[in-house]
């Protein structure tokens, strides 16, 4: 296998050659920013947002870190860092993985397949499982406000009653109670 930085460089070059708009920050191959579209057929379909991309000098050995820049409503995302729980950038991430698979795979299952039960925003898998129709509604309220296509790029208004969302120590954090990778973040509850 390709040695980290090799392969580093070749991950990122399928994902700059991909449908992905990815901003380098001082042509750094360590921290990137990646604008990334909800899925299609979902309650984040038309929202527009940019991930925050880390990557360990030991990458694919070990995992990047993501995290939501613009503010997202979900169980499992950290409304105020972004920080993602998904148990496979943080618990079983393999080599066999690649950036490509975070974006194309990872992150739209976890916004299909909320997993409620093991929440990094406990008020957002608490309104999932008490009142759905109202959880579905501030998803795409916040989606509406935070993750404009042509806001992506703009520095983020914030409003009297919104958190600083400038804390980027902590992104990929902790993973969920899954272990079976083919079903990423769980199913939602009906």
């Amino acid at each position: 296998m390709a040695s980290p930085s090799k392969r580093r460089e070749m991950d990122m070059m399928k994902l700059m050659m991909s449908d992905y708009k990815v901003d380098t920050i001082n042509d750094d191959l360590h921290m990137f920013y990646v604008t990334f579209h909800g899925p299609t057929d979902s309650l984040y379909e038309g929202g527009v947002w940019k991930i925050k991309v880390e990557l360990p000098d030991a990458y694919p050995y070990k995992s990047p870190s993501v995290g939501f820049v613009n503010k997202i409503y979900h169980p499992n995302v950290d409304e105020s860092s972004g920080a993602v729980c998904l148990d496979v950038i943080n618990q079983t991430w393999s080599p066999m993985f690649d950036l490509i698979n975070v974006f194309e795979s990872f992150l739209p299952q976890l916004l299909l397949y909320p997993n409620p039960s093991d929440p990094f925003n406990g008020e957002a898998a608490s309104l999932l499982m008490r009142d759905r129709p109202a959880y579905e509604l501030k998803v795409k309220e916040y989606c509406k406000r935070y993750a404009k296509p042509e806001d992506i790029g703009a520095p983020e208004e914030i409003s009297s009653d919104d958190d600083d969302d400038d804390d980027d120590d902590s992104m990929s954090e902790r993973g969920s109670d899954s272990d079976d990778n083919d079903e990423i973040a769980g199913k939602a509850d009906p």
